[in-house]
């Protein structure tokens, strides 16, 4: 890691690692949002690793964005931090001004006439407690990055498996800051992609981390079950899936640096986060037993934030059929050369 990243993994984690606690949890499942931790994680600037030092963020890289990213699935917290990290790019992008407070990302079917956006999007990350949102409509001069004030708007409230707001909000000629972003309108659920797949990387370490020290914690026939040889080889299948996820996302964030087209590279980390999930979370509630399915033992934190977050910016199986039908345009005696050439 370089100096920012360091500072950065230092600033998260000690941060997230206090404030994030069961009774937070708790709090935040049952419908109250953690505003004060929200203002911290705002005063340290670590929702604006990726924007630019002119306009008052960290000048950071997709590689340093990444620790940010990673901590926020660690410690599941209950926060639109990944979401925020992303619209502030976009809007960075774009040359909009990042407005102060909560701020998310949208996908849904939008029509921008001038300075008025109209539309409906589905499933909004924390869509209710956001004062902005962001999200990229297509035009004549290419993709648009469009920042609108959530006031007023209509709301549907919903949440995902971990009970995270996933709203339906409904616009009608709602005020907006639309400016080209010099990106296409696919790269919200491209680069929404990177963000999921860092933050299931997160909290595939947190359920490798916890599974291992369980295992050597619960004894059962007079020794710590860590020491019986099958335990042993789940684990081992738990660090593989989890060290996989988390190179492949790591991999993609460097990709977004280094390159015009980072799309394989995204594809290949969320279809490896969505099938590390499948399996990892599997072995952890296994290793754990009967105790790991109640609520009261935290692992449900962090295994019903991955089921939910596998399914969005696209299904590891959308992607996949992505990077098959690639191959497929590419010929087969290109495949070997193209991917070693990543």
């Amino acid at each position: 890691m370089n100096e920012l990243q360091t500072i950065l993994s230092d600033s998260v984690n000690g941060l997230l690692g206090d404030r994030v606690t069961k009774p937070l949890l708790e709090k935040a499942e049952a419908g109250e949002f953690p505003q004060a931790l929200w203002d911290e994680v705002e005063a340290n600037g670590l929702t604006r690793v990726l924007v630019s030092e002119e306009q008052g963020g960290a000048g950071g890289t997709w590689a340093d964005a990444n620790m940010v990213l990673k901590a926020a699935g660690d410690h599941a917290a209950p926060l639109p931090i990944a979401e925020a990290v992303l619209a502030s790019w976009l809007l960075d992008k774009a040359g909009i001004e990042v407005p102060e407070g909560v701020i998310t990302v949208m996908e849904g079917e939008f029509r921008l006439d001038g300075d008025k956006l109209s539309g409906k999007a589905a499933r909004v990350p924390w869509g209710r407690n956001a004062k902005h949102a962001v999200t990229l409509v297509d035009g004549a001069g290419g993709a648009q990055a469009v920042l609108v004030a959530l006031d007023g708007v209509a709301i549907e409230e919903d949440i995902n498996v971990a009970r995270e707001p996933r709203d339906t909000l409904t616009f009608n000629a709602a005020p907006a800051v639309a400016k080209p972003a010099g990106l296409d309108a696919e790269a919200l659920t491209l680069y929404g992609a990177l963000i999921r797949s860092a933050q299931m990387a997160g909290a595939l370490a947190y359920l490798l981390r916890q599974s291992v020290q369980y295992a050597n914690e619960r004894k059962q026939f007079g020794r710590e079950i860590g020491k019986f040889q099958a335990i042993q080889q789940q684990l081992a299948v738990l660090s593989t899936q989890a060290a996989a996820a988390g190179t492949a996302a790591a991999h993609a964030c460097a990709s977004a640096d280094r390159q015009d087209d980072p799309s394989f590279e995204i594809a290949v980390a969320k279809v490896r986060a969505d099938d590390a999930a499948n399996i990892a979370t599997s072995i952890a509630h296994q290793v754990h037993g009967a105790i790991g399915f109640t609520y009261e033992h935290g692992l449900h934190y962090a295994t019903r934030r991955l089921w939910s977050w596998r399914a969005e910016f696209g299904a590891g199986a959308d992607w996949a059929e992505q990077l098959g039908r690639q191959t497929i345009t590419r010929g087969a005696d290109a495949l070997w050369p193209f991917v070693t050439a990543r």
